[in-house]
């Protein structure tokens, strides 16, 4: 299998079956991200459409020293930013706190161990209840399984800001688990 700096590089001379490639191997998650931000198919799916029109006419520009999927990825995030214009505002908005910069190591994940189907169920159903700002940096960093580094990028927020949102959106989350849990 070609690595996508092979595919980009083929791209950026021409080559449009290296970017139909590009586009095969990355259409899935750029239109799931543009779903959990958006929340709306035919949203998603014009946005997904426009980030790769945008990444084909922006490509003699990318620096291959950069990920593709993580530009890719900031196209489709700077769309919804457009959609939605609370999102940034909502993102940018995110104080770090003292809690957050103890925040556990990066690699802990909000499951451990294997889920019950209806436990995933259920953690699914409870980051399409968080606030867009959360859903979109819990969808970077676990559904997509950027780090925070890449969140960073894709974003253009602050580390800190990026460790907060995560934060706060896991503990939601945590309440939501507990709260399932108790129910039972």
């Amino acid at each position: 299998m070609i690595d996508d700096e092979a595919l980009v590089l083929r791209a950026q001379q021409g080559d449009k079956l290296a970017f139909a490639a590009l586009v095969d191997r990355h259409a899935t998650y750029v239109y799931n991200l543009a779903l959990r931000v958006l929340r709306r198919p035919e949203e998603a799916e014009e946005v997904a459409q426009e980030a790769f029109v945008r990444a084909w006419r922006g490509l003699p520009g990318f620096q291959r020293s950069a990920q593709f999927q993580t530009w890719l990825y900031r196209i489709v995030v700077n769309l919804c930013y457009n959609r939605l214009p609370q999102l940034k505002r909502e993102l940018t908005t995110l104080v770090p706190d003292a809690a957050a910069q103890h925040l556990a190591d990066p690699q802990q994940q909000v499951e451990t161990g294997l889920l019950s189907a209806e436990l995933q169920q259920l953690l699914h159903q409870a980051i399409e209840e968080l606030p867009e700002h959360y859903r979109l940096l819990i969808t970077l960093r676990y559904l997509q399984e950027l780090s925070y580094n890449e969140i960073v990028e894709v974003t253009g927020l602050p580390l800190g800001t990026v460790k907060t949102g995560i934060h706060r959106a896991r503990a939601l989350l945590r309440t939501a688990l507990e709260e399932y849990e108790g129910a039972i």
